[in-house]
């Protein structure tokens, strides 16, 4: 009788370059991990590559210039707001910086008590003890102050939020509101970048027929190359991206179909075996 379930193993790979042949790379660490530790595939195995893999592979990166220019030709008043961004360094702060380059004023307004994700911008407690009733009332940052602190650090990273995102843009340049209707920003511009991920179709459909003159997502940037040599996504845009260098952000992969294809016929030939094969992350 068979005693062991299901097996996970991580096979490590060289380091993934612009230019490399990953499907060639992915099944010659496989079939040489296969030999060194003395198993074999079976069918309906399931072989998972990180997407940071085949971007990287793929060369799909775009600069914060990159990103200001095509923000600056989809929203050429010089003024937008930017909703419901989420709070991280990796995932936002150098979108956010190209946003700022490629405009002149930017209104940010934050969900609160918590980002989509679930970071807090303020203790709920505090909220709960207030009178803000968080369905229907609009901060400015000064309120918030007065409300949660002159400081509010982030349990995991110790960084304020807030005041980063303000120093990103630059605080000459930046209004910071809090609310959880997303149409609470149109009495600051109609000119509207929504950054919510799950949400962001319901979003875009509520500025619309609110009455907003322009309404993109972070899937609507950067879906075609800004420049030759350019990174794009013609799907998702600058969802998916993270940080690569204070200048420069790694986007979600192209293609990834035809590669997961590939790699399942080349074992299929090579072993006889049908395994599944998906781009993940």
């Amino acid at each position: 009788m068979r005693t062991i379930g299901t097996q996970a193993r991580g096979i490590r790979c060289p380091i993934f370059r612009p230019g490399d042949n990953l499907a060639e790379q992915v099944i010659d660490a496989l079939l040489t991990s296969c030999q060194q530790a003395n198993y074999q595939l079976n069918d309906r195995d399931v072989i998972g590559i990180t997407e940071s893999a085949v971007a990287r592979t793929q060369g799909n990166f775009i600069t914060a210039e990159q990103i200001a220019k095509d923000v600056r030709k989809k929203f050429p008043s010089g003024e937008l707001g930017v909703t419901f961004p989420i709070l991280s360094r990796n995932r936002f702060a150098v979108i956010l910086q190209a946003i700022a380059r490629g405009v002149d004023k930017v209104h940010l307004l934050f969900s609160y008590p918590a980002d989509e994700v679930g970071n807090h911008l303020m203790d709920p407690e505090i909220l709960d003890r207030s009178s803000v009733n968080p369905y229907t009332d609009v901060l400015d940052e000064k309120r918030y102050r007065e409300l949660f602190g002159a400081k509010f650090l982030h349990p995991f990273t110790g960084i304020d939020y807030v005041d980063l995102y303000k120093e990103i843009v630059g605080a000459d340049k930046v209004e910071i509101h809090f609310a959880n209707d997303v149409c609470a920003i149109l009495p600051f511009t109609k000119q509207v970048l929504t950054a919510d991920i799950h949400s962001r179709a319901r979003s875009k459909r509520r500025l619309r027929a609110a009455g907003a003159e322009i309404v993109l997502g972070l899937d609507d940037l950067c879906t075609t190359p800004v420049e030759p040599g350019a990174g794009f996504n013609a799907e998702y845009g600058l969802l998916g991206s993270n940080k690569s260098n204070d200048e420069e952000v790694k986007l979600f992969p192209r293609d990834c179909q035809a590669l997961v294809e590939k790699i399942q016929a080349r074992l299929l030939e090579l072993t006889g075996k049908r395994v599944e094969v998906m781009v993940y992350g």
